[in-house]
């Protein structure tokens, strides 16, 4: 199945390209939750996290963060910037080839974390704590 990122890439699919270097590209999202609605995404086909090449990880995050910069700057002039990252079906995410999003916000523009928080004791913390840390690799 052909990849929509790849294909922008590759110059096959048009985007509204903001930023481009060799290992990133930005462009704007078609289906922009708040104006200015940013793509940003590893030119090297990653689909999730696990595969995204470790050395394009810092690029991906400082290219958002140079952005989120100019859109501060830009006649948009949101109040704040969100960065989200969908990992998986279960998170959200739809396009399978990495990609964050630079949303611009504004007060009252109905983006926003909704979910139940909660404040567990520490010990219940640490178990799943030490499970993260067993896993991480050596």
């Amino acid at each position: 199945m052909a990849c929509i990122f790849c294909d922008i890439v590759s110059g096959r699919a048009e985007a509204s390209r903001v930023h481009e270097d060799e290992q990133v590209l930005a462009f704007m999202d078609i289906r922009p939750m708040t104006p200015g609605h940013l793509l940003v995404i590893p030119k090297q086909h990653a689909t999730n996290l696990a595969e995204l090449d470790p050395d394009l990880a810092g690029p991906l995050f400082a290219t958002a963060q140079r952005l989120a910069a100019a859109l501060r700057r830009s006649p948009l002039e949101p109040a704040g910037i969100n960065l989200f990252l969908a990992d998986g079906i279960a998170a959200g995410q739809e396009v399978f080839h990495v990609h964050l999003h630079v949303l611009p916000r504004n007060p009252g523009d109905g983006l926003g974390l909704r979910g139940s928080f909660q404040w567990p004791h520490r010990m219940t913390l640490d178990s799943p704590a030490g499970q993260i840390r067993n896993a991480l690799p050596r």
